[in-house]
């Protein structure tokens, strides 16, 4: 059976899950299979930089941090190769933070 594989990526997790519900709903209203949404592993992005410009910190003898850190979160979905289906999907309004990635499969993995 072929599928199509979805992937999603973005900073905020609702914007993700809001686009996995609207998915769900196309594969429901066109009666194809839908498996997901699949979570993986947020990536951690984390920059740490020293407060002051000159580098000596608060005077005290310690170093002061700021501390900066970014979250990717990502989700797969799979949806039946129904072409009426993916046209709709391709036409879904993406926001601009969320990386879109649509591959077909020709059979699921698991099977």
């Amino acid at each position: 059976m072929e599928y199509a594989r979805v992937k999603l990526a973005g900073r905020d997790q609702a914007e993700l899950m809001g686009i996995c519900e609207e998915i769900k709903e196309i594969a429901k209203k066109h009666g194809v299979s839908f498996r997901g949404p699949i979570p993986l592993p947020t990536k951690k992005l984390r920059v740490r930089t020293l407060k002051t410009p000159c580098g000596d910190g608060t005077g005290h003898g310690n170093a002061t941090w700021d501390r900066w850190e970014m979250r990717i979160h990502r989700r797969i979905v799979d949806i039946g190769a129904n072409e009426r289906a993916l046209r709709q999907v391709v036409r879904l309004n993406i926001p601009e933070g969320v990386k879109i990635d649509i591959e077909l499969k020709e059979k699921y993995e698991n099977q």
